[in-house]
């Protein structure tokens, strides 16, 4: 049986941290899934990762981040099964969105405008791997990654 949609139980609260301007400069160790936790990166054998093709791509498209965006550096990477370990630093942010979301924007673009720099990274690293593994895969179309991703601010 399939619930109907009820505003009070079915909502998804933020995981980031409130009143974080995730447009200034710092350092975020993020983690993104792939969907069902489904092991199509590689494979375990022997206690030594073993990187497929989709697992390439990932690694490939992780060190391609700096080439895109201009002012970030990448950090170190774990690539597993079913998952991606990542840190990201943005040292001097350029791009400097909202920093609070805008309340009943008749602007199309306010979605876009909303998300921040760090945003816009794991956005596009999730659509170019996404894109790039359905093609090998022959299934366009089809989610490879589950939605959403988990930060981590890294002070020290």
């Amino acid at each position: 049986m399939v619930q109907k949609y009820n505003p009070q139980i079915h909502h998804r609260r933020s995981i980031r941290l409130k009143f974080y301007d995730y447009n200034q400069a710092g350092v975020y160790f993020i983690t993104i899934c792939v969907q069902n936790r489904e092991c199509l990166l590689g494979n375990i054998t022997n206690q030594i990762l073993e990187l497929n093709v989709y697992g390439e791509i990932v690694h490939q498209l992780w060190n391609h981040l700096p080439h895109h965006f201009d002012n970030i550096e990448i950090d170190a990477a774990v690539i597993m099964p079913n998952h991606f370990h990542g840190i990201i630093v943005t040292p001097n942010s350029s791009c400097r969105g909202l920093v609070s979301k805008p309340s009943n924007s008749k602007n199309p673009n306010a979605f876009f405008e909303y998300k921040t720099q760090l945003g816009k990274i794991i956005a596009y690293f999730k659509y170019q791997t996404t894109k790039l593994i359905n093609q090998k895969r022959d299934s366009i179309g089809v989610k490879f990654w589950q939605r959403n991703y988990y930060e981590h601010i890294i002070r020290d």
